[in-house]
């Protein structure tokens, strides 16, 4: 079941890198928001930069807002400058989720994940991005499957997305607990 952030997305402050603060629902200026949970060392999210990319710019003249958020609270912020500049990803904000607020709300399981929401904050899609990796490992020659893509389609027709949510392939999204822990590790060792 898809969760609805509507009252909890005004309260998760969604300040980017740069400081500047972004609203999920502000209606009058977006059609729908995507959320592309993401992490520079997970070569599938990584592979999936460019289409990303041409995700975002496709549909930002029909009014979709797209955001990265970084998922790993501790990557440096000259890590995650880096990683939109080898990526080329000027499309969208980035988002340190160093306290997983948007992780948890959302239930983003694995980078790359996306999550569609509606200017009111209902979540309209979660999941893939598309079909390109069957499993770990095991990419196909070629997409059959635009979910995400698919799902903007449909919100941006006025439509239902037809699935709205597909299981994501990519790096696992621990729990915020699991970094703290190996920080507490870290800082502990004799």
């Amino acid at each position: 079941m898809l969760t609805a952030c509507g009252a909890v997305c005004a309260a998760v402050p969604l300040t980017d890198i740069d400081g500047k603060t972004h609203d999920l629902l502000d209606a009058s200026s977006k059609r729908a928001n995507v959320l592309y949970f993401v992490t520079n060392d997970c070569p599938i999210s990584n592979q999936y930069a460019p289409e990303i990319n041409r995700i975002c710019a496709e549909y930002a003249a029909q009014g979709v807002g797209c955001y990265l958020v970084y998922i790993d609270p501790t990557l440096p912020l000259e890590a995650i400058r880096k990683h939109l500049a080898d990526y080329g990803h000027a499309c969208c904000p980035a988002i340190h989720d160093t306290e997983h607020k948007l992780v948890e709300l959302l239930g983003a399981e694995v980078t790359p994940e996306a999550a569609l929401l509606s200017p009111a904050g209902a979540a309209l899609y979660r999941g893939r991005i598309n079909n390109f990796y069957a499993a770990l490992g095991k990419p196909r020659r070629m997409v059959t499957v635009h979910d995400l893509r698919d799902a903007l389609d449909a919100v941006l027709a006025g439509k239902p997305v037809a699935n709205p949510k597909t299981q994501a392939v990519g790096c696992f999204i621990p729990e915020r607990a699991v970094y703290d822990a190996l920080d507490k590790h870290k800082h502990h060792r004799p």
